[in-house]
């Protein structure tokens, strides 16, 4: 494998000599092609190979006698490209209401990609600090940029998308390795990997060729462990997900929402072969708030009657302390419509359903996109009992993008992840969400049910195959039996030990040479 992903001959050498704004286009170049790596287009080498790239553009910057300023440089310019390609679909929540937003999309999609490269600028520049010829400098690349990712997943909020652990969707038997390492251990073997290809051709060749058979090896074993998965299922439990597929514009218009509430109950209440138990709508089903509209809470009682299940995303306004306070929240209704249950969101997204430091942003006319005056946010993971099924663990839209911080206690034995992709534009962004959806699952060894009110819904079992869904844009059902959980990956009894492992090893292995020579 890492013979085929070697970079043409003589590109290493040009890519060194390159300087000034040439070196900067080059290096965003790279970082943009990377993205090609992630959904929908999943040409993963093409990931590997910019990594390969990026080592021999800093090795042309450690000769500089400013190699920690051209390293930053180098570094940002590649997470420029990366981040503007693979998070242009952000751009989409901006036009819903353009009026109000479109003036801050370009700023957004500037500033944002900008923000974020700053991570792998920092990476950079810390590389310079041990930089030496040979392999140790793909284990300190490898180490410098897990750590930089590791940050950007959890910094300010953090925003761990497009990880690039995420860059095998296209080979679920690679993915299978995160049930041992977690996303961010397979980033860190990803990244390694894509780094030792700088070494072919050299005298530490053997580095990229074990890698190769490593990654070999975790794909072989990925893909018997799911030869030898079953299909099993909760006996006695019957899902239906509702897709509404309502345009974002169109879901809370005055004139639409009687028909946007028909189209629900109408949806939820289609005939089927098999009778479903539990109906699930999408992230803030309802166009508007339940307790507010009587004749709402009886068509809820209709379609529940004695025996059915209902859970929703949903608004939630209560008054607290004096205070009037939003919920992105979620509900179960069982029998008769009686409200069993709430859980609010508590990782809200920053300028979508919040303001950071709100006082100054909102005199310069900055407000949250997906939400008049902004949400509160809940108190963390929760989970929920539910009626004739195994309990719950609700996760609202991008909730579910956080490795190692979507269950609750007691463990659930199902995630119910329940979203509004509408917000992320036709294509790109929801299959990138939907992957990451898949990659939680292999984490934890849950099923996860997805609900999207315009796709893609989709019941996904505990090795993160999809076992029923529903495209983008369709406006329909999917009935599907309730896949069981599985025995607790070592992702899940051991955390990020693994990972933390993985990191030691190459840390010792970055500085390892350096003190050898000092010895």
């Amino acid at each position: 494998m890492s013979a085929v992903l070697a970079l043409p001959a003589g590109l290493p050498a040009a890519l060194k000599r390159l300087r000034g704004l040439r070196r900067l286009a080059v290096a965003s170049g790279f970082g943009a092609v990377s993205a090609l790596a992630f959904e929908p287009f999943r040409l993963f080498p093409f990931l590997l190979l910019s990594y390969a790239a990026l080592v021999f553009m800093l090795d042309g910057a450690s000769a500089s006698p400013r190699r920690f300023r051209d390293a930053a440089i180098i570094g940002w310019s590649f997470g420029f490209g990366f981040f503007l390609l693979s998070h242009y679909w952000i751009g989409y929540a901006f036009l819903v209401d353009p009026v109000a937003h479109a003036w801050m999309m370009p700023f957004a999609m500037v500033l944002l990609p900008a923000g974020l490269a700053l991570f792998f600028a920092a990476a950079s520049a810390c590389c310079m600090a041990l930089w030496r010829p040979g392999a140790s400098r793909v284990f300190l690349f490898a180490l410098a940029f897990t750590i930089a990712e590791w940050l950007r997943g959890h910094v300010l909020t953090g925003f761990p998308w497009n990880l690039p652990g995420y860059g095998w969707g296209a080979s679920a038997g690679v993915l299978q390795s995160a049930s041992i390492f977690g996303v961010y251990g397979l980033s860190l073997l990803t990244l390694l990997f894509g780094a030792s290809l700088a070494l072919l051709g050299g005298r530490a060749k053997l580095v990229p060729l074990g890698l190769s058979l490593l990654f070999g090896l975790l794909w072989a074993g990925g893909e018997m462990r799911l030869g030898s998965a079953t299909m099993s299922t909760v006996e006695g439990v019957r899902l239906r997900l509702v897709q509404p597929s309502t345009p974002q514009p169109e879901k809370y218009a005055p004139e639409n929402m009687v028909r946007n509430w028909r189209r629900l109950i109408d949806l939820s209440g289609a005939p089927a072969a098999v009778r479903p138990t539990h109906i699930i709508w999408p992230e803030a089903a309802p166009p508007f708030v339940l307790e507010r509209v009587p004749q709402a809470l009886v068509d809820i009682a209709a379609l529940t009657g004695e025996t059915r299940v209902l859970m929703t995303g949903q608004v939630r306004i209560v008054d607290e302390g004096g205070r009037r306070e939003s919920y992105n929240s979620f509900g179960i209704f069982g029998a008769g419509g009686r409200l069993l249950g709430t859980y609010d969101k508590f990782h809200l997204v920053p300028f979508g359903e919040y303001v950071p430091v709100s006082p100054v942003l909102r005199s310069l006319g900055i407000t949250e996109i997906a939400a008049d005056t902004g949400f509160s946010s809940g108190p963390g993971p929760k989970t929920m009992t539910v009626p004739g099924a195994p309990p719950v663990g609700p996760l609202i839209c991008y909730e579910i993008i956080f490795p190692g911080q979507v269950t609750g206690e007691p463990r659930p034995a199902w995630l119910l992840n329940l979203t509004d992709d509408s917000w992320f534009g036709p294509d790109t962004g929801p299959k990138q969400h939907l992957l990451i959806a898949r990659v939680r699952a292999i984490e934890e060894g849950l099923p996860i049910i997805r609900a999207a009110n315009s796709g893609i819904s989709a019941v996904i079992d505990a090795h993160g195959r999809v076992r029923a869904s529903l495209a983008l844009g369709l406006r329909d059902v999917v009935d599907s039996d309730l896949p069981v959980a599985i025995f607790p990956p070592l992702f899940v009894r051991y955390g990020n030990a693994i990972f933390l492992a993985l990191l030691l090893v190459c840390a010792i292995a970055a500085v390892w040479p350096l003190r050898s020579r000092q010895t």
